[in-house]
């Protein structure tokens, strides 16, 4: 059966993945593109780097953001969301976008990431370091599909 989600279902699917896709658009150009990300208070954190998704982003700051989890063609949850790119720029808050990816992010991998080149990464103003960022959610949007018994 279809059925849409309320709000604290759709929460629980924010809160319990990690990869999702932001969709952005500008100039003619529409992009979609996989993120790892982390989910608080109606926000998604993400961290990226120089590239043409930072670029769209910052010329046009709305975006959607889509998540699924998928077990199978006849049980799935998918959550659409809309909202605004922010680009963290005061360390206060990208202190704050680095404890929330940290907590979630971290407790899902395999690997020590905090050992690694790659996380979690200093705030000095080398650009090659990356960028925080968070998307204030403005409407969510979600749908589960689930079949019994398919043989029915």
């Amino acid at each position: 059966m279809l059925h849409e989600l309320n709000k604290a279902e759709i929460e629980s699917v924010l809160n319990h993945r990690i990869y999702g896709h932001i969709g952005c658009h500008s100039n003619g150009l529409t992009y979609v593109v996989p993120i790892c990300y982390a989910y608080e208070s109606e926000r998604i954190f993400g961290r990226t780097s120089e590239g043409l998704k930072l670029k769209i982003l910052r010329e046009n700051p709305n975006v959607c953001f889509q998540v699924e989890n998928v077990d199978s063609m006849l049980k799935w949850q998918s959550v659409v969301c809309w909202g605004e790119f922010k680009e963290l720029t005061s360390r206060d808050n990208q202190l704050q976008a680095i404890k929330v990816l940290q907590d979630r992010v971290l407790a899902s991998v395999a690997i020590n990431l905090e050992q690694s080149s790659y996380w979690p990464f200093d705030l000095s103003e080398n650009k090659e370091q990356g960028v925080l960022f968070c998307i204030e959610l403005k409407l969510m949007t979600g749908r589960d599909f689930f079949v019994d018994d398919p043989i029915k």
